[in-house]
């Protein structure tokens, strides 16, 4: 037994849907004086603390905690690429990304979606298994979670699926989903948590190359900004059948313990991962090096090759014409691409930041002038007014700004998945200004917002503005892209009229 408490068998299967509209988890029932007391007694809704292992519980994405550091980036830009894409609905389909959020859900695959269906709006679309019908094999595919300290929901498994939720065309940190409980470690301490957390191997403590991290490095919510990127796990998602398949029961974070036997086999910095016949090629290599290893070669930290799902023969013992990796190399051109493909056409959209000269990272008191150089801030906390003189530039990750943010003559400013209170004005920028958009998790800015006369390119995207939105004398006009829309709480004038 895993969890604090006693598992009770396929309660989770058992979830009403009135239960799921209430965002609440059924944790048990009891009668008297003494229920009454208890604040898990009863039915109805229920605080988080009181999930049992095995329950669904219905979430926000924007209240899930990561337990890893890192993501493959590419694996995400493949997803976003198809959600975002209309080849599905062209071909007399349904769009995947309902087919992911119903097999997440415990629903099976997607049944219909009606035009302009969104996940934002779950009576757009149909699952082929209702609420309350579910089974076994249909929950087996849910993400799961860990109850910690104070009721807090810690994912340990499907950061890069969730992921791609929020930042796909239609999500959001107010995306819900069902999550399966597998622990309630609710009435630890915090400090007991972790160490239970790293006993069981529920948590990734390591960062992009593979050196250790402490729980204090993790970020603290979902969103591509707060994450790094690990080419490697990226390359293990394309071997998938490859040179391996996900066995039955496996554990937590089994890529990575993949992607860790593979960096010291491979050097993904050998190889342009912009290209489609490079990249093809690092995957060929990495997953014949995955099948050739015997059963019983150890990969990682004690697991071996055949626990970690290595495949018997490369490809399905098929030739490179045919197989799993002939699909994985098709060209955008074709009716039904490849994923590689799809992966390096969204990430040819990203717009890389400039690399930081300086770094910020958490508190800081009083004004901050960025007068030359790449100012970072990175998860950082900064109470004050920021300001940015001409030529030099600010990148903000996954940070707090208590103040107003003023740029004028800059060389770049890119703003991502951040809250600010307070205006945000950004004036003859030279180079790329970027607030929200591909690869850049959308932000929250208290204030009104305001862009004029810069030159270098403006994105702003899916942001929430609680002020107005003023544009003007931006060449080339800026542009939101496809996806949500922003969020203006304010008039929208000039050239940011439509965003």
């Amino acid at each position: 037994m895993n969890g604090s408490r006693a598992r009770l068998p396929r309660r989770g299967a058992l979830l009403l849907a009135g239960v799921l509209a209430a965002g609440t988890v059924v944790a048990g029932a009891g009668t008297g004086s003494a229920a009454a007391a208890d604040p898990c007694a009863g039915t109805g809704p229920l605080p988080r603390a009181c999930a049992q292992p095995g329950d669904l519980i219905d979430v926000t994405l924007g209240e899930l905690h990561p337990t890893q550091a890192v993501l493959g980036f590419d694996q995400i830009f493949y997803k976003l690429g198809r959600y975002g894409s209309d080849r599905d609905e062209a071909a007399g389909g349904v769009n995947k990304r309902f087919d992911e959020w119903c097999e997440t859900n415990g629903q099976g695959e997607a049944a219909s979606a009606r035009p302009g269906a969104r996940l934002d709006d779950p009576s757009s679309f149909t699952c082929t298994v209702p609420l309350g019908k579910e089974t076994p094999e249909t929950i087996a595919p849910m993400k799961t979670a860990v109850v910690g300290p104070g009721g807090k929901l810690y994912l340990t498994d499907g950061h890069h699926t969730l992921t791609s939720f929020l930042e796909g065309p239609d999500g959001s940190p107010a995306t819900r989903i069902r999550l399966r409980v597998t622990d309630n470690f609710s009435v630890l301490s915090p400090s007991a948590f972790w160490q239970r957390m790293t006993a069981e191997k529920k948590v990734w403590l390591r960062d992009e190359n593979n050196r250790p991290l402490t729980v204090n490095q993790l970020p603290d919510r979902l969103g591509i900004t707060h994450f790094r990127d690990d080419p490697y796990r990226s390359l293990v998602y394309f071997t998938r059948d490859i040179g391996y398949e996900v066995p039955d029961g496996a554990t937590e974070f089994l890529e990575f313990s993949w992607g860790s036997w593979l960096r010291g086999e491979h050097d993904t910095g050998a190889y342009d991962l912009t290209a489609p016949g490079p990249y093809l090629d690092l995957v060929k290599r990495a997953s014949k090096s995955m099948a050739a290893l015997a059963p019983d070669a150890v990969v990682d930290d004690g697991r071996t090759a055949a626990q970690l799902g290595r495949i018997d023969a490369w490809n399905g013992g098929k030739k490179e014409t045919g197989g799993e990796f002939a699909k994985l190399g098709r060209p955008l051109s074709d009716p039904k691409p490849g994923k590689l493909a799809e992966a390096l056409d969204y990430k040819a959209r990203v717009q890389a930041a400039p690399a930081c000269t300086t770094r910020v990272t958490g508190p800081r008191n009083g004004p901050l002038t960025v007068t030359a150089g790449v100012t970072c801030l990175d998860r950082a906390v900064q109470r004050g007014p920021v300001v940015v003189r001409p030529g030099a530039s600010l990148v903000v990750t996954g940070s707090t700004l208590d103040g107003p943010v003023q740029a004028d003559g800059a060389a770049a400013v890119h703003l991502c998945g951040s809250r600010v209170s307070g205006p945000v004005s950004v004036s003859r920028a030279t180079g790329p200004v970027r607030i929200g958009g591909p690869g850049c998790t959308a932000n929250t800015v208290e204030g009104p917002v305001v862009l004029t006369g810069n030159t270098g390119g403006v994105r702003f995207a899916a942001n929430t503005v609680t002020g107005p939105l003023v544009c003007s004398a931006n060449l080339p006009a800026p542009a939101a892209g496809p996806g949500r829309a922003n969020e203006v709480r304010g008039p929208r004038t000039g050239q940011c009229a439509a965003l």
